[in-house]
């Protein structure tokens, strides 16, 4: 059986060190053209492909990303089996990104409540030594994290957070969403319009509010407080926020969702007291998972680019480390909305 070729072997070939081998493979200084030369030679000739380890063996690189997601939330939605593609959206993005120039991308689970989240996060970085590290919600805002990084010096960027601050800020514009999936009911003929907030600790969730209202006070609408449903993205505060708004004495006849667990609850809810979706309450979620796209009726959506922010995010870590200067402190990333079944009209 043939034996695997490393880098000792290219090494003992060239009769060079493993650090100038390493320094070679990675385009680095100080190494002689003669001895780039040979090296280059010793690899063609053993048919050597290079690894990761072999590559970080000159000290300047690792050649990996670490993103780090909320472990409670991540577990919970795997564990539901609600249909939810954010972190295989996330991991594609990043992955494909990396894969383009020789990095791979590491995923890791960090509990965002633990009193000692900045130790796992340190842990973390300590055993993997990543070039970067990609933060996704609620991480971005995080203010032990990023500034464990910051002290650190270490790279980062801010998945889905438009906040100043340090690192790579990646996001949407997630107010203008907001605005745009309640003006398309607004250009339906609805008036009253109710929309279900997310979270308190993801930043986005003001943002998505504000576009709302900003949707009512640009037609020169009145912003009803009663049609501000507090939700927390799970599929029971959909319920809870879309309850007591078909409660009130002048029902919404729309409603906009901070994601689509919220959006199906209404569906739901709507359902139960014998109202039809679009004909008695249009909903429009955000996010645009696969459970929507096949759900009775299909739902009108934003579309959340996560791969492309997390592709974005992953390219500007790598080319800061290739020592790329003047590169952008944010970038927006373009959204869209899929107009389906779910908004019509609203009823005479």
């Amino acid at each position: 059986m043939r034996r695997a070729v490393t880098i000792k072997h290219v090494a003992a070939e060239a009769g060079v060190s493993l650090q100038t081998v390493s320094r070679v493979i990675n385009n680095g200084p100080n190494v002689r053209p003669a001895v780039a030369e040979r090296v280059r030679a010793a690899v063609a000739k053993l048919g050597y492909v290079p690894s990761v380890a072999a590559r970080g063996m000159g000290g300047s690189r690792s050649f990996l990303l670490m993103a780090l997601n909320d472990r409670d939330r991540t577990i919970e939605a795997w564990t539901s089996g609600q249909g939810s593609d954010w972190v295989d959206q996330m991991l594609m993005g990043g992955m494909l990104r990396c894969a383009e120039s020789g990095y791979h991308m590491i995923f890791e689970l960090i509990d965002t409540h633990a009193a000692q989240v900045e130790r796992e996060v340190q842990s973390a970085i300590s055993a993997l030594r990543p070039d970067g590290v990609i933060l996704t919600p609620p991480h971005s805002d995080n203010p032990q994290i990023t500034e464990l990084l910051v002290r650190l010096g270490l790279p980062f960027a801010r998945m889905c957070s438009d906040a100043v601050g340090d690192g790579y800020a990646i996001s949407m514009d997630e107010a203008l969403a907001a605005q745009v999936a309640t003006e398309h009911l607004l250009d339906l003929g609805h008036r009253r319009i109710g929309f279900i907030t997310g979270s308190d600790e993801y930043a986005v969730s003001a943002s998505r509010l504000e576009g709302w209202r900003r949707a009512h006070r640009e037609r020169g609408l009145p912003v009803d407080p009663a049609l501000e449903g507090d939700g927390d993205f799970t599929f029971a505060s959909g319920e809870r926020a879309v309850t007591q708004m078909l409660d009130l004495p002048d029902p919404p006849t729309g409603i906009v969702a901070s994601n689509d667990q919220m959006a199906l609850a209404a569906v739901a809810v709507a359902a139960r007291r014998g109202l039809q979706t679009p004909r008695d309450l249009s909903v429009v979620s955000f996010d645009d998972t696969p459970v929507v796209r096949f759900s009775h009726p299909p739902l009108t959506a934003v579309v959340q680019p996560i791969a492309d922010m997390t592709r974005a995010a992953a390219d500007l870590l790598i080319r800061a480390k290739s020592g790329v200067k003047d590169l952008p402190t944010s970038v927006v990333v373009p959204f869209g909305l899929a107009v389906r079944g779910s908004s019509a009209p609203p009823p005479r």
